[in-house]
């Protein structure tokens, strides 16, 4: 065989096995894979559904070219159906619509099938392994592990974890955030994404997952369930809301994630930057209550709820602080909650009723002033 000695392939595939850490039924078929590629190559054509199997004991290899059975007398196309009458030779029961495949041995492969052979060896070996390493990182999906980043390009950023690589998409980066050649940073692992490409490490920085896992680092009393986090909301390099409550009385659930002097919160933001202000707000049962909460830094007059639907009433001087830039602080608000919040001034009447109690309770003095004197 011209180039490619099935014989040594064989003796091969514990050697690779051990190698590259793959299965030898891996292996084994992505040998089998690339024989069927050759013989493709020198006696077929690319629709044509070819598989091989290689015998590792003797080096020897058949392939099977599977056609699909049709009616006789009809044009068809060789490389991917069979007239019945030809199909009954091979498989005497055969009906039409029937997949019958046809044997051939594998004897000898010209210099290009050959180097076709080894190109899809190399290729699905290469798929293979990163598979492999991929299904470990499986075990490690919604946490956070330091890389080093390989390549900065206009929609991604590549990044090395040592056996792995993984990819930062443009929205998992922070807003704001450079990212330079041969620099460490912290990523979150979100996923792994698979398509007829392949398989695929997505990391992120940008997702509310990121903050939560920084703050699970510097905040130990969320492992032994003393403070918990209920809810985040992120506009990653800008804003992030967090809803965090305490199962133990007497412990401010607030407090505990700022920490002392603020140090706590202070390592998170060292982190994603300065830049992204944090709020850390306490998480309620009662959705009123939540909502007042999660539009701080404003002061609210009252909430009424319609289903999933909050009509807030705020004063003129605090509309602009509910709202928030470019409406963020209402936007992050209703993410945090769930509600779809509508901000509205508190009416006029009843700023006008107000008003004249006040203006009410005022006369009165003045006149209880004037019978004393």
């Amino acid at each position: 065989m011209e180039n490619l000695d099935l014989k040594q392939m064989s003796a091969m595939i514990d050697i690779i096995s051990d190698e590259k850490g793959l299965p030898k039924e891996t292996v084994l078929d992505v040998i089998e894979q690339a024989i069927a590629a050759a013989w493709r190559k020198d006696n077929g054509d690319r629709d044509m559904n070819v598989r091989a199997i290689l015998n590792t004991n003797s080096g020897e290899a058949d392939v099977y070219i599977a056609r699909e059975v049709i009616e006789d007398g009809l044009a068809y196309n060789p490389s991917t159906e069979m007239p019945l009458a030809d199909a009954k030779k091979l498989k005497k029961d055969a009906k039409i619509g029937d997949i019958v495949e046809e044997s051939c041995k594998v004897t000898t492969f010209g210099r290009v099938a050959a180097g076709t052979a080894k190109q899809v060896i190399i290729q699905r070996l290469r798929e293979a392994e990163n598979e492999a390493v991929l299904t470990e990182y499986e075990d490690k999906l919604g946490n956070i592990v330091t890389g080093t980043v390989s390549r900065v390009e206009p929609r991604l950023v590549r990044i090395d974890l040592g056996r792995a690589n993984g990819i930062m998409p443009r929205s998992e980066q922070i807003d704001g955030e450079f990212y330079t050649v041969g620099s460490r940073l912290k990523v979150y692992i979100k996923k792994i994404e698979r398509n007829e490409k392949g398989a695929q490490l997505v990391l992120s920085r940008g997702c509310p997952e990121f903050v939560e896992c920084l703050f699970r680092q510097e905040v130990p009393e969320i492992e032994n369930g003393t403070v918990e986090i209920k809810g985040i909301a992120r506009e990653a390099g800008r804003r992030t809301k967090i809803a965090v409550t305490s199962s133990v009385p007497g412990i401010d659930p607030v407090g505990t994630f700022v920490g002392g002097r603020g140090v706590r919160v202070q390592a998170v933001m060292n982190e994603i930057g300065d830049k992204e202000k944090i709020d850390i707000i306490t998480w309620s049962d009662n959705a009123s209550e939540y909502i007042r909460e999660a539009l701080s830094p404003a002061e609210i007059n009252k909430v009424e709820i319609d289903g999933k639907k909050a009509k807030v009433s705020v004063s003129p001087e605090q509309q602009s602080i509910a709202i928030g830039k470019q409406g963020q602080n209402v936007r992050l608000a209703s993410k945090l909650t769930g509600y779809e919040i509508d901000i509205e001034l508190v009416k006029a009447t009843a700023k006008k009723k107000k008003q004249n109690v006040e203006d009410s309770l005022l006369s009165a003095l003045e006149e209880s002033d004037e019978e004393a004197e």
